[in-house]
């Protein structure tokens, strides 16, 4: 069973692959960063997901902006608190007395070459750790992202959100030279929960029921934002190469990612040209392979699977209003 730690930024998708994580694998930590509303809700919700769900999982509070901008917290697409649809409750404990920085190095210590490293917000925790501990690329056993994307973004026409929010930091991330995983929403946006799922998940437990709730609120969300019929369940994707993985099919090659100030700023070059060794005059070489990036998806399959894996959790004494 894979060791994960998961930095996020709950969020719905979040709460769903942290219960996803749970559920299925060894999820040794938390870590929380600004992204789908400010660090100090964001790591709130992970409490009360803690409290919601019965988890013994230490969470540590991470980065408030990106590494050289200012991020504003519009609560578009997750609402006011970051996790609208459905009253968690209260935050179970309080964060580590520990930076999520120092947090993601003192975890891939303790567990070196066997932590996988779940990015699924901005990647700013991450890249700090990296610049910090250069050492930490050793240890990790790999990065598995949620972020970026083959095709159109969801923040510009052509960038995801996650890198969108701190382009240098995906930077620093992508280049570390530790083995990476990237699931964008050219993939991620077939993983979608739809209102049988959301049906199903209100009449079950108290947890389905709250999941149920939060669904049907992002649901309706990204239909009035992008037109979409369900709930993308983007995040919990990262995590399927250790669950299930013949659900998603990757291809190794080179990312880049643009950190210009333009148009593109934000987007995730994948290289995926099929270039002989012949050296031409006006044809950009191609880099070395450093990711392997999704490019197929059994949507259904993986839906289902979530959603077995939320029916399936053990019923708690937690009050909850949905």
């Amino acid at each position: 069973m894979s060791k994960v730690l998961i930095d996020c930024d709950p969020g719905h998708d979040d709460a769903t692959a942290i219960l996803y994580a749970a559920r299925h694998l060894e999820l040794v930590g938390i870590s929380t960063v600004y992204g789908n509303q400010s660090v100090e809700k964001t790591t709130n919700n992970a409490l009360s997901l803690k409290a919601l769900l019965g988890l013994d999982v230490p969470v540590a509070r991470g980065c408030e902006q990106p590494l050289n901008h200012v991020f504003s917290h519009g609560g578009d697409v997750h609402g006011k608190t970051g996790i609208d649809g459905a009253e968690l409750p209260p935050p179970e404990g309080e964060a580590e007395d520990i930076h999520a920085v120092d947090f993601i190095i003192e975890m891939a210590s303790r567990h070196r070459e066997e932590l996988v490293l779940c990015p699924i917000g901005p990647f700013t925790n991450v890249a700090l750790a990296l610049r910090k501990e250069p050492r930490l690329k050793h240890w990790l056993r790999g990065i598995s992202v949620m972020g970026g994307t083959t095709q159109i973004g969801n923040t510009t026409p052509v960038a995801e959100f996650n890198i969108w929010s701190d382009p240098e930091a995906a930077d620093i991330v992508y280049r570390a030279g530790v083995p990476m995983w990237m699931v964008g929403l050219n993939v991620t946006r077939q993983v979608g929960i739809d209102l049988q799922d959301i049906e199903k998940l209100e009449s079950g437990s108290t947890v389905a029921r709250t999941f149920g709730g939060l669904f049907r609120f992002f649901r309706e969300s990204l239909q009035k934002i992008h037109g979409l019929s369900t709930a993308s369940m983007h995040d919990p994707c990262a995590l399927v190469p250790f669950i299930v993985p013949d659900l998603i099919t990757y291809r190794e090659c080179p990312v880049e990612i643009e950190t210009s100030h333009g148009l593109t700023r934000g987007m995730t070059v994948c290289d995926f040209r099929n270039l002989t060794k012949a050296r031409l005059e006006n044809i950009r070489g191609q880099a070395n392979a450093n990711c392997r990036v999704a490019v197929a998806v059994e949507g259904r399959a993986l839906v289902d699977h979530i959603v077995e894996t939320i029916m399936e959790w053990p019923e708690r004494s937690v009050h909850v209003v949905a």
